[in-house]
């Protein structure tokens, strides 16, 4: 019961910086990881006490903590033990969008870290893509080799600097990135590097199969192979010859049809035939082609199925930014997919968002809740009533900033499922009598959060300290006053 009442103290926003230090006491040590790992904020003294604490487990849990603000946890970057480093540089938690380390942070373990902790860092998501394009002008040549991991995103003059630069490890390796996007063109070297036919199955060869220029040979020996894998990668691979393409438009599966709808050079003809294609995935892969007109697109017998992206937003900062103008037609097609593509772009400017956020079609609205950090509020609240996903991503609506908590407790507290009566334990004026009937409710993360509302009537709140179920999130309260706070500690 105790360390319970403990650990709920350890994230109760309201616990003075006293009583969270005095928590990082060894006696308190079942407290550590709520303490350090799921708190929002520290009072400066307690984040430096984190910083410095000599159990690596509290450090630990404050690299992967992901509620704090990247700054915080970037206070840990020169941490002298490597697991440390490793929890800091992965992703803090896979089920919430990640927020990008400091520029600052990022240089440091860049220059200081191994390898096995980089490659958790650039794996992570959490280094800003302005950040990767940076890195091509970076004193250190170390540094500047990651450049090569966005060549195609730098400019002219970026990439002649690093078939020049004067460390010659790097002039070498941009020389050969040079030469290896030439060889994955070059016919001859694909068949050299195939050698004899048919080639081992791994995954240098199946990356070569699909994305490398593939001579006449390897592709008449592909045609032949019975294996469904051959005809997809033929269907995909850029190179295949029109003759080929053309003779795989009648292939019996459709995932092969559909990824010939998606070549870049499918002719016209050809498009024309898969829009009429028996297979409904087909016909809507064909009718998001970029080439069309919205009339041509209308004219294709496409399906749009509900909507399931529910999962975490994508982190935007993380990849090379959406074309603003391809952006603005998609969000002024008529076809709801390409709508749903517009939604997902962070900066699509305010008119769209209003155009969107009326949309017709409940994908659209759905993404763009979920992705634009200028969503309406009361789309939120739309997007989060009528949810199709999981709880976890739907409950991340709530986080928005513009989400709407103002009488959400009129509304909600007697709402008939639990994901509407949690509504109501958002709303800061949420009536005190409404909080103490909610810490009775049939499900438990309801009655939780009402047992840690700041409106529960303080008898109540006292009272619940003793309960054996809600004593923890009672503990959690903003509310309860400084001296029971000290009290709990005794």
């Amino acid at each position: 019961m105790n360390d319970a009442r403990l650990s709920g103290l350890a994230v109760n926003p309201a616990a003075p910086a006293q009583v969270l230090l005095k928590l990082l006491a060894p006696e308190h040590e079942d407290t550590w990881s709520a303490l350090a790992g799921r708190r929002a904020s520290f009072p400066e003294e307690v984040a430096a006490a984190i910083v410095a604490h000599p159990d690596v487990r509290v450090r630990k849990a404050l690299a992967r903590n992901p509620y704090v603000e990247p700054e915080v946890r970037g206070l840990l970057v020169d941490d002298p033990e490597w697991i440390v480093q490793a929890w800091l540089a992965g992703r803090p938690d896979r089920n919430r969008p990640v927020r990008p380390l400091p520029d600052r942070v990022i240089d440091r373990m860049l220059t200081t870290y191994d390898n096995d902790c980089l490659s958790e860092l650039f794996s992570s998501r959490q280094i800003p893509f302005r950040v990767q394009l940076s890195f091509a002008r970076h004193p250190l040549a170390a540094v500047r080799r990651y450049a090569l991991n966005v060549w195609g995103s730098l400019t002219e003059a970026e990439q002649a600097a690093l078939l020049d630069d004067p460390d010659p490890d790097l002039r070498a390796a941009a020389q050969n990135t040079v030469r290896r996007r030439r060889d994955e063109d070059d016919e001859a070297v694909t068949e050299r590097e195939l050698g004899t036919l048919p080639p081992p199955r791994n995954h240098w060869t199946t990356h070569l199969l699909v994305n490398c220029r593939l001579p006449r040979t390897v592709v008449d020996w592909m045609m032949n192979d019975p294996d469904r894998d051959a005809a997809w990668t033929l269907a995909h691979n850029y190179s295949t010859p029109p003759d080929v393409v053309a003779s795989l438009m009648e292939h019996p599966d459709p995932d092969v049809r559909r990824q010939l709808a998606c070549r870049d050079d499918l002719p016209p003809a050809l498009v024309r035939v898969l829009a009429r294609d028996p297979d409904p995935q087909v016909r809507t892969e064909v009718s998001l082609r970029p080439e069309l007109s919205e009339d041509e697109r209308a004219a294709i017998d496409y399906v749009v199925e509900p909507d399931r992206h529910t999962g975490v937003p994508w982190e935007p900062h993380a990849s090379a930014p959406a074309d603003p103008a391809v952006s603005a037609a998609h969000a002024r097609s008529r076809h709801p997919l390409l709508r749903r593509r517009a939604a997902t772009d962070p900066a699509l400017p305010t008119e769209l968002v209003t155009l969107l956020a009326r949309d017709d079609d409940a994908g659209v609205r759905l993404r763009l809740a979920h992705h634009h950090p200028a969503a309406p509020s009361d789309l939120l609240l739309d997007c989060y009533l009528s949810h199709p996903g999981p709880d976890h991503h739907r409950d991340l609506l709530t986080e928005h900033p513009n989400f709407p908590t103002a009488d959400l407790g009129r509304r909600f507290a007697t709402a008939d499922t639990p994901a509407e009566r949690h509504l109501a334990l958002l709303d800061p004026d949420l009536a005190p009598d409404a909080a103490e009937r909610l810490t009775h409710d049939p499900d438990a993360a309801v009655r939780a959060g009402a047992a840690a509302h700041p409106r529960l009537p303080a008898p109540s709140l006292m009272a619940l300290l003793d309960d054996a179920e809600l004593g923890a999130h009672a503990a959690a309260n903003p509310a309860l006053p400084t001296t029971v706070m000290r009290d709990l500690l005794s």
